[in-house]
């Protein structure tokens, strides 16, 4: 039994849904689909149509109330232990997704996570940021990605327990800042709970352009900040906090900050270009994490 529970905020999500519901069909088990809608202003009328088919809803919140929250009140809402999350911006590559993570269904406490991909498609200049950081930073192998297995995690395709869930789930109390999965993967780990990476990716259809991905970069600078600030995380645990660590230490927080208010302009015209450097932009996120009072 499964419930495959999908967070919507201003996306088309009945694409996956339908997709989904082939594959849920083909598999011969008992499921659900539940669409929780954000409080979002667009594409609620083609996302209404997701209730027309069986054993799948789709509802609209009155208020946002931000990832981590809608996340618990799926899983709260699902009426079966088996929890799939998918974010609605994804969509599976393999016909045998949902049997793939049916096949690791059994009664151990773990989380298996499937992995992203991103299509071969050549990128417009305005999206090349994201993409070159998605391909490059995200869209690892099951190998690489079982090198660090809490750390490579991401929240937009995985499989947990609800009995799991109810041990950790995502925290509410945090700014909706971004690496709500961060300290999600932090609190699996505390908990001794194993996260399993398999091989059963979606592509993440969703890319934002370049100025978008770089203003929520730096939301999640900061939101990352507040998780070390208020100890939530060890500095240790993300490369960006440590780096940040190791410059606080030796005094040099505002030499950094300094040169990031110099070089700005140069960081921005780079990254904003055709041929962006992942390396500059950890830069840049370094230099914006310095000048956070």
């Amino acid at each position: 039994m499964l419930s495959i529970l999908i967070p919507v905020f201003n996306y088309n999500v009945l694409p996956l849904v339908e997709t989904l519901y082939k594959q849920a069909l083909e598999s011969d088990i008992v499921f659900e689909i539940i669409c929780l809608d954000d409080a979002s202003t667009f594409f609620s009328i083609e996302n209404q149509k997701i209730n027309r088919f069986e054993k799948c809803s789709y509802a609209i919140l009155e208020k946002n109330i931000g990832r981590s929250a809608i996340r618990n009140l799926l899983a709260h809402k699902a009426a079966y232990e088996n929890l799939l999350f998918l974010d609605a911006d994804t969509i599976p590559i393999h016909s045998n997704f949902i049997s793939n993570y049916i096949s690791q269904i059994n009664d151990r406490e773990k989380v298996i996570y499937g992995g992203i991909l991103y299509e071969d498609s050549k990128p417009q200049q305005k999206e090349t940021l994201r993409l070159v950081y998605g391909r490059r930073r995200e869209a690892l192998s099951t190998l690489e990605r079982n090198k660090k297995p809490y750390i490579s995690f991401l929240t937009l395709n995985f499989m947990i327990r609800k009995s799991t869930f109810s041990l950790v789930n995502f925290n509410e109390n945090i700014p909706n800042l971004r690496h709500e999965d961060t300290l999600f993967s932090y609190n699996l780990m505390q908990n001794k709970i194993d996260i399993v990476h398999i091989e059963n990716p979606v592509y993440h259809l969703g890319i934002e352009n370049s100025k978008t991905f770089l203003r929520k970069s730096e939301e999640a600078v900061v939101g990352l900040k507040n998780l070390v600030d208020s100890d939530l995380i060890p500095p240790e645990y993300t490369k960006l906090s440590h780096y940040f660590q190791i410059i606080n230490k030796y005094y040099l927080k505002g030499l950094v900050a300094f040169g990031f208010k110099i070089f700005k302009p140069f960081f921005l015209k780079q990254l904003l270009s055709k041929k962006p450097s992942l390396f500059l932009f950890d830069i840049y996120r370094l230099g914006y994490y310095c000048n956070i009072n």
